[in-house]
């Protein structure tokens, strides 16, 4: 299967697709954490049309998610781009599309997601709310649920790289991806 993971740097949902035998690529407007070739750095949008049999999106939430909503009435031009992207990558055509992001206006301006997971059914003892927009997939099936459910991520400290850590994939949540949708 040719998979396209959109928005992602840290190659988390790349690696578990290429494990089990796909031709699976990241794409980001950063350079891939692990160095990987299977990455395009670059505009997903340049290569969206080749051919993909499954897209996983990631797309950014800072102007989306709900936990910013206080700054929402300040950056309405920036959440208006964000949404037209969420929406081309939405009505990409892909026969399979599986969109992540945080409780966000998602939800309330293009349409409710089709499921809602945490990190802790799938082996990680964290609670992290996480929406999935799902186009010809099953509803993700827990993996592996586990006691010890903190707030690791919304705790995270002020730090120059808080954003891309609280972005990353949980690498059990990225496994069961593979396992289910390749």
């Amino acid at each position: 299967m040719k998979v396209l993971v959109a928005c992602e740097y840290s190659g988390e949902v790349r690696r578990a697709f290429a494990a089990l035998g796909h031709d699976a690529w990241s794409c980001d407007l950063l350079p891939s954490e692990d160095d990987s070739q299977n990455h395009y750095q670059g505009d997903v949008f340049d290569i969206i049309d080749e051919g993909w049999d499954i897209m996983i999106a990631h797309p950014p939430c800072t102007h989306l998610a709900v936990s910013g909503a206080r700054w929402f009435k300040d950056k309405q031009v920036e959440q208006a781009e964000a949404l037209e992207f969420v929406q081309r990558l939405l009505d990409a055509d892909i026969p399979k599309i599986a969109l992540e992001n945080p409780v966000s206006i998602i939800s309330s301006r293009i349409r409710k997601p089709e499921q809602i997971i945490q990190p802790w059914q799938f082996g990680h003892g964290e609670t992290k709310k996480t929406c999935l927009w799902l186009k010809n997939l099953p509803l993700l099936v827990p993996t592996d649920i586990v006691e010890g459910r903190e707030q690791r991520v919304w705790k995270m400290g002020p730090s120059e790289n808080r954003w891309k850590e609280r972005s990353r994939t949980f690498t059990g949540i990225a496994k069961a991806m593979a396992e289910q949708w390749g």
